[in-house]
């Protein structure tokens, strides 16, 4: 007797309906906006190739019935600070309370790994959203060595279910959107090495860069203010005829606005300057910033169903570029 084919996957269907496997993820979940043409596709290649959905079936100990986790690999100070994290967060305890689900949140200390670790893997929380993970961090080691249930805000340095937004391609439409305002030379400010999504961007620039014959120009920062205005002086002192940046993250991109202005260099006229985020900030800056827009809320709504619905793939949310007076 001949085998019986095997039923069709989140992939096969992401093919037959002409999107993208995260698409078919969040038609399936239900709780992120999905264009109504995406979710007609989806639907028709569901009953076209019969497609069943299966619930992995939650392990002993593991069904989501009371608090949920969110481990933040950031000072208690700079978690409050900073805004991505603050919409990240409430997206994911607004996606939680729907089902009756508390979101508690904790900071990652390298001085209380034991005492973090017992609470977490004791029975403490039904499981834990995990964001900015370091992949050396003990207790990223004690974690994923546990039994305790793990979702990250991104792509993680370690071996874990995640939901992303999409690095590679938001930096693509910055770097084509300033080939098309007539820039010759762009450089980027790219963010920490050892960060999954600033390699991402990074990368998401190389390529595109290069589609367009174009050398890549790359300095680094940190993800803050002071850091990007260091790199946008070290890069005029480098490469005067520069005339486009990309930077990877907006506050990078506010302090290198600051060192333009201060090297006597015109936003946009002389220098067109894209950021990443879409923070609150980028509608501040003198001038305007343009930059691309990652949906912080979704991806933290996401996560949170990652946790609900252990079936889900990696799902990786769309970005999208925001024009305003820096180009």
């Amino acid at each position: 007797m001949p085998d019986e084919p095997s039923p069709p996957t989140v992939t096969e269907v992401a093919a037959a309906a002409g999107v993208s496997a995260a698409t078919v993820s969040r038609v399936l979940t239900g709780r992120v906006r999905v264009s109504t043409s995406a979710r007609v596709q989806v639907h028709d290649a569901i009953n076209r190739l019969g497609y069943v959905r299966h619930r992995a079936p939650r392990q002993a100990g593991q069904a989501v019935t009371g608090p949920v986790a969110a481990l933040v690999f950031e000072s208690t100070a700079r978690m409050f600070h900073d805004n991505f994290c603050a919409r990240l967060l409430a997206g994911a305890e607004e996606a939680l309370s729907r089902e009756g689900v508390p979101l508690v949140t904790m900071t990652a200390t390298r001085g209380t790994v034991a005492t973090t670790t017992q609470f977490l893997t004791s029975g403490g929380v039904s499981g834990v959203l995990v964001l900015g993970a370091e992949a050396k961090h003990p207790l990223v080691v004690s974690l994923t060595a546990s039994l305790v249930p793990l979702r990250a805000a991104g792509r993680p340095p370690v071996e874990m279910p995640f939901a992303d937004v999409d690095n590679r391609d938001g930096a693509r439409q910055a770097v084509e959107h300033l080939l098309l305002r007539g820039r010759r030379t762009i450089a980027t400010i790219a963010g920490p090495p050892d960060s999954p999504a600033a390699a991402d961007r990074l990368d998401g620039y190389r390529r595109a860069m290069e589609a367009a014959g174009r050398q890549p120009i790359v300095a680094y920062g940190d993800f803050t203010t002071p850091s990007g205005g260091h790199a946008a002086a070290w890069l005029l002192d480098r490469v005067p005829r520069l005339d486009g940046l990309f930077v990877a993250s907006d506050a990078m991109a506010a302090g290198a606005l600051q060192a333009l202005r201060k090297a006597g260099r015109r936003v946009p006229a002389d220098v067109a300057v894209v950021g990443f985020d879409d923070a609150p900030l980028a509608g501040f800056t003198t001038p305007a910033l343009t930059t691309v827009r990652q949906p912080v809320e979704e991806l933290g709504a996401l996560i949170a169903a990652l946790l609900l619905d252990r079936s889900l793939d990696n799902p990786v949310l769309p970005t999208e570029l925001v024009v305003r007076a820096s180009t």
